[in-house]
């Protein structure tokens, strides 16, 4: 093992993501030592992997609505998103050369719509600043007088931080570098670790063959979901193994409970959400003459032929031909949701470390060690918020850190 004496340095930040490195930024910009541990082979992989489709940043929805995306965990996660607010994520992305836009549905885009090149210019940035970016090197606790272990491609290296940043990432996209093998060591430290659920993730249903083979992969447009008493709007997808899409994530941890609590989950699909129940029933009591009944419901309501199938998924193939309980249907589809998607294809993952075990966000039994983004016990529906709070928790441990230095 290589000596700690020359390894003196301010802080050491462990995690190469979006949290590690906003922390390594804001500390270097107040003057501080900075080195970046990242075990991969490069910096910011899931954040590039976000990028492929298009890098929703942020939103620009009013902050308190803003919050509330975060549920349970909206509390401990407040002070830390009023101290870093989605304009605070604009106008950063803004310095380092890259504009944003608002699309339609309020998501907060780089024009570039990738995010290599915002990766590129931070990259640069902090090497401008003076902080130590290094590959291939991975965390290993502590030895026994208390210096951080690092294991590098040339050997144990052992450092003496005068504070310590984890930002190690939560237990998805494991082949990106997030893969919780963090938690047996913090576990030995005292802190209360929630254990890992997928989250932002599909759901599987039991779909008829036939079903499945003609309509995996088509759109359900502007739906509107219920689930263990949460609603979501938008869009979803329906997959081979059942169904996906930014809908089912909005629903946020109620399919994955009812699951766990039940067996099973039961999603109820509006395929009208604009349209009253009233206005259903009278559009479809016009003359149906000798129309199939799948082209008097595109006739009537536009209902596409995915749509048409999933009410018979969802009610039997004898669908009723009144024009009430027909209404009553489309307004209401019960799909059975069996199970969640392992964690390994899930976005990102529900659980981690507990606020309510730590002072703050550092250890109690090291104060000289924060934590940082998705490795805490705090969840997110897509759309910005993911992304979002990574940047806060970052900022804040970043904050307590300078402040622990004094």
């Amino acid at each position: 093992m290589t000596s700690s004496a020359s390894r003196i340095i301010d802080v050491a930040v462990v995690g190469g993501g979006p949290a590690g490195l906003i922390a390594a930024q804001r500390l270097a910009q107040a003057g501080r030592s900075v080195v970046v541990f990242e075990k991969m082979p490069t910096f910011g992989r899931k954040f590039l992997m976000a990028g492929r489709g298009g890098l929703n940043l942020t939103h620009s929805e009013d902050l308190e609505r803003f919050v509330a995306r975060y549920g349970e965990r909206a509390g401990p996660l407040r002070p830390m998103l009023e101290a870093f607010t989605p304009a605070d994520l604009v106008a950063w992305a803004k310095d380092l050369g890259q504009e944003t836009f608002v699309g339609a549905s309020g998501r907060v885009f780089p024009k570039a719509m990738k995010a290599s090149p915002l990766l590129r210019a931070w990259l640069a940035r902090l090497e401008g600043l003076g902080v130590t970016l290094r590959t291939r090197c991975a965390w290993a606790g502590w030895d026994a007088d208390g210096a951080l272990l690092v294991d590098g491609p040339e050997g144990r290296e052992a450092w003496r931080p005068r504070a310590t940043i984890l930002a190690l990432g939560g237990a998805s996209w494991s082949k990106l570098g997030s893969d919780a093998a963090w938690t047996g060591v913090l576990e030995g430290e005292g802190a209360r670790i929630v254990p890992f659920a997928p989250a932002n993730c599909g759901f599987e249903v039991s779909w008829s063959e036939i079903f499945r083979e003609r309509f995996a992969g088509e759109p359900l447009k502007n739906v509107r979901l219920t689930s263990d008493g949460r609603q979501a709007r938008g869009d979803a997808m329906v997959a081979g193994y059942g169904l996906e899409g930014g809908a089912v994530y909005a629903l946020g941890p109620g399919p994955r409970e009812a699951i766990a609590r039940d067996g099973a989950a039961v999603l109820t699909i509006d395929l009208r959400p604009d349209l009253p129940v009233e206005t259903l029933e009278r559009r479809l009591s016009g003359a149906r003459g000798g129309q199939s009944l799948a082209n008097h419901l595109r006739k009537a309501l536009k209902l596409s032929p995915v749509e048409v199938n999933l009410l018979r998924e969802a009610h039997g193939l004898d669908l009723p031909s009144e024009p009430a309980a027909l209404a009553a249907a489309i307004k209401a589809a019960p799909i059975r949701l069996a199970a969640a998607r392992p964690l390994e294809r899930a976005i990102s993952a529900a659980g981690g470390v507990a606020f309510d075990g730590l002072d703050g966000l550092a250890l109690r039994s090291r104060p000289d060690v924060f934590l940082a983004g998705e490795m805490l016990d705090w969840e997110a529906p897509t759309g910005g918020y993911l992304l979002q709070a990574c940047f806060a928790t970052g900022v804040a441990a970043a904050k307590a850190a300078g402040e622990r230095l004094g």
